[in-house]
């Protein structure tokens, strides 16, 4: 078995910290009873690029229970939890991972992953995806098709659906309202204010936090930094989310202005350049920079670097850059994802919908279904909605159901007053 992993001594400690997060999985050991029992993966072989955490590890158990063969690799070069990349190799599952792989090493990964041959790629940020279409795609006749995890991997695949060069299709995990609802807000509001606090050590109470973008992730990172004691403000391009920022007590600010104001800046866009040189040039000394977009690219770094007359690491996730005019700015995780790099990334108990979607959405996919042409596609809403049931009921939490008039009632249009 091919494999690429830090060390195996640390096996032990990884197939611990896996067994503590699949106690908050019901969702997924659920589905993983199911998949033993039925085995509707069998002889499938898949390649998963995504963040090698130990919520990953319980959906690449829950695969493998299904009957597949799976590769892994990092879908980010600094979110690997080495000790789970460990682990699994014991398990004898090819990853190919190492927490700190620089940039040759991270697409080597990509490609090792894809020499499995696989029937269904799964993909957090579409790197995989994109590195099939441009580097192999001679495995694109024998793919069924694809998932997606996150929202930025979703706009490239989108991108290249509408530009017709997307040869297989893909379903938008992201996109299931049991992922982004829940994944997006609660899992990235917390995580993120975790690796900020891993990262820095910092008191959070009466300090401005601004936020730069109002999506699902914006307004969670934005709702935990406000229950922590900062003042918030929100930093949008959209009038709708802006509005809406405002009416749910945010002061909202364009960037430059907010450059003057903040003390700590954090990026959920998933775009690029969202904090540029005449941003940086207008922050305060001792203001700290974070990103919690998919990819480095949010925080013009290379303006950063260029700007910079020294630098140095203070800590193990802080480099200080000492500007000429004596200001000091601190980039927290080389600009990469903060949650995953300084912290563990996303809370278990909101992994288990987002990876029961996964694993159900690769059911889908691994029956086969003439009618999906290469295009992006949602879950289908049967699944979106067995999860939620599901994880209601792991809760021990019921509910009501529709008395048969009242069905009859929201399916009629000659009822009124």
């Amino acid at each position: 078995m091919d494999f690429h992993v830090n060390n195996l001594d640390l096996v032990p400690a990884g197939r611990s910290r896996i067994g503590w997060a699949e106690r908050e999985m019901p969702v997924l050991r659920r589905i993983r009873d199911r998949f033993a029992a039925e085995r509707p993966l069998a002889g499938m072989r898949i390649a998963a690029c995504l963040h090698v955490t130990t919520e990953t590890a319980a959906l690449v158990r829950t695969l493998v229970a299904g009957g597949a063969t799976v590769r892994l690799c990092a879908s980010n070069p600094l979110s690997t939890q080495d000790d789970v990349a460990a682990a699994l190799v014991e398990e004898q599952v090819g990853v190919f991972a190492i927490k700190g792989e620089d940039r040759e090493t991270y697409y080597r990964h990509i490609r090792q992953a894809l020499d499995l041959r696989p029937h269904i790629t799964m993909d957090d940020g579409a790197d995989l995806v994109t590195t099939v279409h441009e580097q192999r795609r001679d495995l694109l006749p024998g793919l069924a098709g694809g998932t997606e995890e996150t929202t930025t991997g979703v706009i490239r695949l989108r991108a290249m659906a509408r530009d017709g060069v997307l040869g297989y299709p893909i379903i938008a995990v992201n996109d299931a309202r049991t992922k982004h609802l829940f994944d997006n807000r609660y899992g990235t509001g917390q995580s993120t204010i975790d690796g900020l606090l891993r990262a820095t050590n910092l008191l959070l109470a009466g300090r401005v936090v601004v936020v730069c973008g109002y999506g699902l992730c914006g307004r969670g990172v934005a709702m935990r930094a406000r229950g922590m004691g900062a003042r918030v403000i929100i930093t949008e391009v959209d009038p709708l989310r802006s509005l809406e920022a405002v009416m749910e007590g945010y002061q909202v600010r364009p960037l430059a202005q907010a450059a003057e104001e903040g003390e700590v800046f954090i990026t959920v866009t998933g775009n690029r350049d969202v904090i540029r040189r005449e941003h940086l040039e207008r922050m305060r000394d001792g203001a700290i920079l974070a990103n919690s977009g998919h990819f480095n690219v949010e925080i013009d770094i290379p303006s950063l670097e260029k700007m910079a007359t020294g630098k140095q690491r203070l800590r193990e996730y802080v480099d200080e850059y000492r500007l000429a005019d004596g200001r000091r700015l601190y980039l927290l995780a080389e600009g990469r994802l903060l949650n995953l790099a300084a912290a563990e990334g996303h809370p278990a108990a909101v992994m288990d919908m987002s990876f029961a979607n996964q694993a159900l959405s690769v059911e889908v996919l691994a029956k086969g279904d003439p009618r999906l042409k290469p295009d992006v596609y949602p879950v289908p809403s049967a699944i979106d909605a067995a999860v939620a049931r599901y994880k209601l009921e792991a809760m021990g939490i019921a509910i009501d159901t529709l008395t048969p008039e009242q069905q009859r009632y929201l399916s009629s249009w000659t009822e009124g007053t």
